[in-house]
């Protein structure tokens, strides 16, 4: 809308106001992550992505006012260390849990009196390799997992 003499003064189109944030950062090249200001929750953490479509914060804007002020840290990629480190904690976790499932039937006298010797040789050589995996060749990048006993 623009200013004529019939239109009041309190009636014209202005920008939405800006919504403040800190911390701005490039966390992929094109995803912003900061904090933002809310009215009810102080500041808040927030993901900004041009390509999202919900726009209860107006991420055009918040997008604008951020290049504007030119204070978001460029995006930094992980270094291949950093990367076969993430690699790393998600296999050690599904290794954590594939051991809970060994130690189930290990740490249960009823259930594992109920095995056969080489059922229970089997099992003892299957926690082992488990407990192995971090010390192959290749890991984190590559990986041969044991085969559990039936």
């Amino acid at each position: 809308m623009t200013n004529t003499e019939d239109t009041p003064i309190e009636d014209i189109d202005t920008p939405s106001e800006a919504i403040a944030y800190r911390n701005a950062k490039y966390v992929t090249e094109t995803v912003i992550d900061c904090e933002i200001e809310h009215e009810d929750y102080g500041w808040i953490p927030y993901s900004l992505d041009p390509a999202d479509e919900d726009m209860t914060v107006n991420n055009d804007d918040l997008l604008v006012a951020m290049q504007a002020a030119g204070d978001v840290a460029a995006y930094v990629p992980p270094t291949q260390a950093e990367l076969d480190e993430k690699l790393s904690n998600q296999l050690r976790a599904g290794r954590r849990s594939l051991l809970k499932g060994v130690d189930a039937i290990a740490g249960n006298a009823l259930r594992w009196g109920l095995l056969s010797a080489e059922q229970q040789a089997a099992w003892g050589v299957y926690r082992q390799a488990l407990l192995d995996v971090p010390q192959q060749s290749g890991f984190p990048n590559s990986v041969a997992w044991p085969t559990k006993p039936s």
